[in-house]
C-alpha cells in the first residue's frame, strides 16, 4: 500500500483543493499540512517551493516534490491514473483537455483572483474600474464554458466523461456561490439564469462524492479558523 502524499495547503485558497479533488477522485492516500502565508515565504518551505505559494506535494513513494497545481496534475495523472479514469491519453481529446486546462490556469484563476483582490483585499478601496474589469472577465469565462457546453450538448468539456479539465474549474467557482462570494451574494442566481449550461455542469461536478468531500473539509477548516 502506498504511503500518503503530503499536500501543503492553506485554509482559504482555491488552488490546493484543485489538487485534493484529484487525489480523492483517484483514491490516493494523502495528508494535508496547512500553512499560513508568512511561513510560505521562508525556509524550510521555500526549499520545497521556490515560489512560496501553495499547493506543493511531497510523494514519499517516489521521492518527488512537485509544486504549482498544473504540474501536480500532470504528475498525479502520470503516476496514479493508470486506468485513465480522469483523462484521455491520445488523439483529439488529449489536446482538448490540455487546452481547457490552459484556459483555467491563464484565464479563470488570474481573472477571478483579481476580482477577489480588488473587491476584498486591495488597500485602496472602491476602485470601480478594476472591479468592473475583472467582474466582466468572470462572466466572460463562464460564458465561454456555457457556449461550449451548449454547442456540444455534452455533460462535460471533453468527450463523454468527467476529466481533470472539468475538475480544475471547480474550486474557483465555489468562491462565487459560497463565501466570500466576491461577485455578490446574488450572483449564483444570475449565473443560473444567464449561463444555464455552465451552471448545470458545475452542479454536476459539485455533486461528485470526491468533490463534495473536499468542499466539506475545506468549509470545516475555514469555520474553525473563525472561532
Amino acid at each position: 500500500m502506498s504511503k500518503p502524499i503530503k499536500l501543503y495547503s492553506h485554509a482559504g485558497g482555491p488552488n490546493p483543493p484543485k489538487v485534493a479533488i484529484i487525489l480523492e477522485e483517484l483514491g490516493v492516500p494523502y495528508e494535508t499540512e496547512l500553512l499560513e502565508f508568512p511561513d510560505m515565504k521562508k525556509e524550510p518551505y521555500t526549499s520545497l517551493n521556490p515560489n512560496g505559494r501553495v499547493p506543493t506535494i511531497e510523494d514519499p513513494n517516489t521521492g518527488m516534490t512537485v509544486w504549482e497545481s498544473s504540474a501536480i496534475y500532470d504528475y498525479l495523472l502520470e503516476y496514479y491514473d493508470k486506468s485513465n479514469k480522469l483523462q484521455y491519453t491520445s488523439g483529439r481529446e488529449k489536446y482538448q483537455q490540455k487546452s481547457w486546462m490552459a484556459m483555467q490556469i491563464s484565464g479563470q484563476g488570474p481573472y477571478y483572483g483579481q476580482r477577489a483582490w480588488f473587491t476584498m483585499y486591495h488597500p485602496e478601496k472602491n476602485i470601480q474600474s478594476a472591479i468592473d474589469r475583472y467582474g466582466g472577465e468572470v462572466k466572460r469565462v463562464i460564458g465561454v464554458l456555457d457556449s461550449h457546453l451548449k454547442k456540444t450538448g455534452k455533460p462535460y468539456l471533453v468527450g463523454d466523461k468527467c476529466t481533470y479539465a472539468d475538475l480544475a474549474f471547480v474550486p474557483w467557482h465555489w468562491t462565487l456561490i459560497f463565501p466570500p462570494q466576491f461577485m455578490g451574494a446574488d450572483f449564483a442566481k444570475e449565473w443560473e439564469k444567464e449561463f444555464p449550461d455552465a451552471w448545470a455542469w458545475h452542479q454536476r461536478l459539485h455533486s461528485r462524492p470526491a468533490v463534495t468531500k473536499v468542499f466539506d473539509e475545506r468549509l470545516k477548516v475555514i469555520m474553525a479558523q473563525k472561532h
